[in-house]
């Protein structure tokens, strides 16, 4: 009789670590595609905000100061987010859907930070453009800085 209550009970134990086991796995993947959105999310932002300077630069758009400023220093603020919530180990291309990330962002993690730190100062720089052509020279800066980290640190489309 002992040995089937035992037998009974290691059974039991086994299937709740085993369950148990699942949910974390589950609920880390569900952590990992949130980040990877979020990450995305940050990136159309840029993507957006360097488009409205970029289309000043280009004469599409009227030159306007406080469109640039605005424009500018969201790209400021989105080069200095805290991205320890968004890039989590695990997310790198390859290890979740949706990813491009390459693994170097965390082997080089001060190279990956220096890149965002270098948007972040040619959007700053930005911020007080006086006109177009101003706005022209600091595009090559913005997006030098973009150009740079997409190289090293963006994997090829899927």
């Amino acid at each position: 009789m002992k040995s089937l209550k035992k037998q009974t009970l290691v059974l039991g134990l086994s299937a709740a670590l085993i369950a148990t086991a699942g949910y974390a796995a589950s609920h880390a993947a569900k952590s990992s595609n949130k980040a990877v959105g979020a990450r995305h999310a940050q990136m159309q932002m840029i993507g957006y905000h360097t488009g409205v300077l970029g289309a000043i630069a280009k004469g599409e758009a009227e030159f306007d100061a406080a469109t640039v400023k605005a424009a500018a220093g969201n790209l400021h603020a989105l080069a200095k987010m805290d991205g320890s919530t968004l890039w989590l180990e695990g997310t790198a291309q390859g290890e979740v859907d949706g990813s491009r990330a390459k693994a170097e962002i965390w082997t080089d993690a001060a190279g990956f930070a220096a890149k965002f730190a270098a948007l972040e100062k040619a959007s700053m720089e930005m911020m007080n453009a006086g006109d177009a052509a101003a706005v022209g020279a600091g595009m090559g800066g913005i997006g030098g800085a973009c150009k740079a980290c997409h190289e090293t640190y963006r994997g090829p489309k899927n």
